[in-house]
């Protein structure tokens, strides 16, 4: 049985605001009062292609050990969200997007339990309830509105 889709609301929607800091440097603002510095790739700042690394990564290890987290706490937790940046007739995007989850846990009953979980959370992960991963593969069209009435559909 499918899970009715809820309905957009005040609830679900999320948002940032981005403010111009610099030449080629922009400031992204959360609700929460959170800041990340977001740059071209000619500095230290992530790149917009770098933080989608980053939300596939972020979401999948946030997800993946809450699920193993439950039996044990792990000692190490690493991941690597990679992919190509190519260009084609399609525009430009990455192609190739992979996650790698490295989690090492303590020895004993529970470290074996938590990794015989790790293929099944993974699955969940890519296939559920990451909504970063989700939204990548499902292709969301993205809208693109101005301030002034302009849309990006005006060419």
């Amino acid at each position: 049985m499918s899970t009715p889709p809820s309905t957009p609301d005040e609830t679900t929607l999320r948002f940032i605001e981005l403010t111009k800091i610099g030449e080629g440097r922009f400031k992204a603002t959360n609700r929460r009062g959170g800041v990340l510095p977001i740059g071209s790739g000619d500095d230290p700042d992530f790149s917009p292609v770098e933080l989608l690394l980053a939300a596939l990564a972020g979401c999948s290890a946030i997800d993946v050990d809450l699920i193993t987290g439950k039996r044990v706490a792990a000692t190490s937790f690493d991941v690597r969200a990679e992919g190509h940046k190519i260009r084609d007739d399609e525009g430009t995007r990455m192609v190739d997007l992979r996650v790698t989850v490295d989690i090492d846990w303590p020895e004993g009953a529970d470290c074996d339990r938590a990794r015989s979980m790790l293929p099944g959370a993974l699955r969940q992960v890519r296939d559920r309830i990451c909504t970063v991963t989700r939204t990548v593969q499902v292709a969301t069209p993205v809208t693109y509105d101005g301030t002034d009435g302009t849309d990006g559909a005006d060419g």
